[in-house]
């Protein structure tokens, strides 16, 4: 393994225990007690929450396997995950347009954001095979996920 796959691993390596802490940390947040969790309660029906609560499933799932691309020197397989999975491309399969008749403002502009902040990473990690430069790919990939951070840090489906 060379040394700029090294790094790259260690980098990956990172972000993924941040993301856990952060996770974990709003996670043991909202089950200490219910008057001390202050997010917005958004009240989707029962399907449509069933089936966001499963595309949002699959977004963690899409962020893994785009790091494992990376990992691998695979760039245009993680710009192909972002893409379909997470950028904008994306929002048709999802029920964009149908889920965001249930959500407050706040929630559609970060969701947007996130979907736009993917795609841009997909642009940013096919770069990275050309310039060899991972840094503004990650900072994208960064910006993806610190949407996601902040939706789940202000809103919860009931």
């Amino acid at each position: 393994m060379n040394k700029s796959k090294i790094i790259l691993s260690a980098i990956l390596a990172m972000c993924g225990i941040v993301i856990f802490k952060l996770a974990t940390a709003q996670h043991d947040h909202g089950h200490r007690a219910s008057s001390t969790d202050t997010r917005v309660t958004v009240e989707f029906p029962p399907a449509m929450k069933e089936h966001t609560l499963a595309n949002m499933r699959d977004h963690l799932l899409a962020i893994a396997q785009i790091q494992e691309a990376m990992a691998d020197g695979q760039y245009d397989k993680a710009a192909q995950i972002a893409e379909l999975r997470l950028g904008q491309t994306a929002l048709k399969a999802h029920g964009a347009h149908e889920n965001a008749k249930y959500m407050p403002k706040g929630m559609q502009d970060v969701g947007t954001q996130m979907h736009r902040n993917a795609s841009k990473f997909a642009i940013e990690v096919q770069n990275t095979g050309a310039t060899g430069d991972l840094k503004p790919a990650l900072l994208a990939l960064s910006k993806t996920t610190q949407a996601c951070v902040a939706c789940h840090a202000g809103y919860k489906l009931k």
